[in-house]
C-alpha cells in the first residue's frame, strides 16, 4: 500500500537520525547541550513510534512498532541518507541536523492539513518538536559560522560533507505523487522551497555558503543506502535480534 511506504520514509528518517543523536549522549561539551541532544532524539524515537505503529495498522498483517523498526535489513529501510551519515565532529553533527530540522518543519506543516485525519494529528504534534529542534540547530549554525576562524572553518566544512545528501528529501515517485494528488501526502515542491529559504537566511547571516559542486548521493527513499546505515542498524537491533519474541 501506497500509504504504508509513505509512512514508513517519514518513521525511518525520525528512527535513524534519532539513533545518531542518541550516540552522542554523555559526549557533548556541555551538560545543557547533552541534555538537548537527549531530548532532541526521544522526539525524534516518539514521532518515529507514533507513525510505525500507523503504518502497521494500515499494512494490517501484524507487524507492529518493534516489528517495523527493528526486523527489518538495511535495503528494506527508506529513509533519507542525509540522516544516516555519521556524526563526525560537532559541526558535522549541526549541519546534519540543521538541514533535517529545515526540511521537517515545513513537512509536518503541511501533513498537519492532510487529508488523512491520524497522519495529520501526528503531524500536529509533531511540528511544535520540529520547531525547537530548527531553532536548536540554526543557532547553532549561527554561533559557529559567526565565531572564531577556526569555529567557522570546521562549520563550512560539516556543510560541505553534509550538503552532497540532502537532495534525497526531495526525490517525489509515484507514491508521493499519488498521495499528493487526494491531499494525503505533501507537496515537496512546496517543502523544498521553504527549506531553501531558510537555508538560505541562515547561511547569509552567518557568512556561509553552500558548496559548488553538484553531486547529490540519491537512493535512500528505494533502499539504496550508503554504508553506514548497515554498522548502524547492526547496533540498533542486536538486542531485539538476539532475543526475538522476548518480553521484558
Amino acid at each position: 500500500m501506497s500509504i504504508v511506504t509513505y509512512l514508513l520514509r517519514i518513521a525511518d528518517d525520525n528512527m535513524v537520525v534519532g539513533q545518531r543523536l542518541s550516540e552522542l549522549i554523555s559526549r557533548m561539551p556541555e551538560l545543557e547541550l547533552d541534555i538537548a541532544v537527549a531530548n532532541i532524539a526521544l522526539d525524534h524515537i516518539g514521532q518515529a513510534r507514533h507513525l510505525y505503529a500507523y503504518a502497521g495498522e494500515q499494512e494490517g498483517v501484524g507487524r507492529d512498532e518493534d516489528a517495523l523498526a527493528m526486523a527489518r535489513n538495511e535495503r528494506q529501510y527508506l529513509n533519507a541518507v542525509l540522516v544516516e551519515q555519521p556524526n563526525g565532529d560537532f559541526a558535522h553533527t549541526m549541519a546534519r541536523q540543521f538541514f533535517f530540522d529545515a526540511y521537517q518543519v515545513p513537512l509536518y506543516e503541511a501533513l498537519s492539513g492532510s487529508a488523512d485525519s491520524t497522519l495529520a494529528g501526528i503531524a500536529a504534534k509533531a511540528v511544535k518538536e520540529a520547531r525547537y529542534h530548527r531553532d536548536h540547530s540554526s543557532a547553532w549554525i549561527a554561533r559557529l559560522g559567526g565565531g572564531t576562524e577556526e569555529s567557522h572553518q570546521r562549520m563550512q566544512a560539516g556543510i560541505g560533507a553534509m550538503w552532497p545528501f540532502t537532495a534525497d528529501l526531495f526525490v517525489a515517485d509515484g507514491i508521493d505523487e499519488e498521495l499528493a494528488a487526494i491531499g494525503v501526502a505533501a507537496d515537496l515542491v512546496g517543502v523544498r522551497q521553504a527549506f531553501e529559504g531558510h537555508v538560505n537566511d541562515t547561511f547569509a547571516s552567518a557568512g556561509l555558503s553552500l558548496p559548488e559542486d553538484p553531486y547529490q548521493r540519491l537512493g535512500g527513499r528505494d533502499g539504496f543506502h550508503t554504508e553506514h546505515l548497515g554498522h548502524l542498524l547492526a547496533e540498533m537491533q542486536r538486542l531485539y535480534l538476539a532475543h526475538p519474541g522476548a518480553q521484558w
